[in-house]
């Protein structure tokens, strides 16, 4: 639709006289005469329309201006009319086909063309209204893959400042998303619902950003005061995630809060029970415990595949949620591969 200082109607013709049929239009819509092809490329090829007639005569080739107008995107909700001349069924064929909305044959009728003219108007304007929502919808998409883009974005620099306290921890976040992508499609999740709780999953410690050094790599065992330390790390780790508006950081805020939860209620940080842990926070429970077993760490080597498996099948409905046990173990081969691919070390 056009703005209401600008014509609603543009007639091209070139009738020598063309008074009589502006006066059809006119008193009902904004209308504009132009008196050749020139005349109307120069205007319409810096306005818009809602309905251009063109007359289609000896001395004015009209369909052909139908098919350079068509081509102005500017124009391509306008209704095109064509006043036919000569053979009026090769006449309706080739304006039809060069991109005309309407064809109108001799003898032209007064009421009859305001009748058409007001129709195809509505239906230009529908249309203008429809590519604008088509825009939007467009425009929003656009933003929207943005916005994942940025949340993946941030979540990757979170990453980064945990890889920053442990040397090992790249490695080990890549490990334990992958094994979290095991227990999801193990479990039948979706897959985009996998790869979201596989990148949250890599903020499952962020919280220990906040833990002094001398307690994260201590080699010998913690006092009960540094353990107390230690634990609350999965709280603070929701605490700096919760409160985003990403979906993505208050799914890893989620699993930060959760995964150290046990399946029989003795874990921490709130004694979660069985399935009062959330989905998310019981997959990366065994991902992660798995990943700590097979690494190295400074007080302990890492343990051979078998040994860490059999951990985790005796401590099903214990620590671990069992169906997720199943589903990890049901997925032991890409388990496997994926260590060979990206292996722990394992020796302290």
């Amino acid at each position: 639709m056009i703005p209401a200082a600008d014509p609603s109607v543009v007639i091209v013709t070139a009738r020598p006289d063309p008074t009589p049929l502006a006066r059809i239009f006119s008193p009902a819509f904004p209308t504009l005469v132009l008196r050749n092809t020139e005349a109307a490329r120069d205007a319409l090829g810096r306005q818009a329309a809602d309905l251009v007639m063109i007359e289609d005569a000896a001395d004015l080739d009209g369909i052909g201006l139908v098919g350079e107008l068509r081509r102005l995107p500017h124009l391509a909700q306008t209704s095109l009319m064509v006043l036919a001349s000569g053979d009026p069924a090769a006449t309706r064929r080739r304006a039809l086909e060069a991109g005309a909305t309407d064809v109108v044959l001799p003898p032209l009728d007064g009421l009859d063309l305001q009748i058409r003219a007001r129709n195809l108007i509505a239906l230009a304007r529908a249309q203008g209204v429809a590519a604008q929502a088509d825009g939007l919808a467009r425009e929003m998409q656009r933003v929207s893959v943005e916005s994942a883009r940025r949340e993946r974005e941030i979540i990757q620099r979170l990453m980064l400042a945990a890889e920053f306290r442990d040397d090992q921890a790249g490695d080990h976040l890549t490990r334990v998303a992958g094994c979290v992508i095991a227990i999801a499609d193990g479990l039948g999740l979706p897959e985009e619902e996998a790869n979201d709780i596989a990148l949250a999953s890599t903020m499952h410690d962020i919280g220990k950003i906040g833990v002094a050094d001398a307690i994260l790599r201590k080699p010998g065992p913690l006092t009960e005061e540094e353990r107390a330390e230690m634990m609350q790390h999965a709280m603070r780790g929701y605490r700096m995630l919760s409160d985003s508006p990403s979906r993505l950081l208050r799914l890893a805020a989620e699993i930060a809060l959760t995964h150290h939860e046990r399946w029989d209620g003795t874990g921490y940080p709130r004694g979660l029970k069985g399935e009062a842990i959330p989905l998310p926070g019981r997959i990366t429970a065994v991902a992660d415990v798995f990943d700590a077993l097979i690494s190295a760490r400074v007080y302990k080597p890492g343990w051979p595949l078998d040994r860490a498996r059999r951990f985790l099948e005796e401590q099903a409905g214990s620590h671990f949620d069992p169906a997720c046990v199943q589903a990890f173990l049901s997925r032991w081969d890409d388990v496997v591969a994926l260590v060979e691919d990206h292996p722990a070390n394992r020796a302290a």
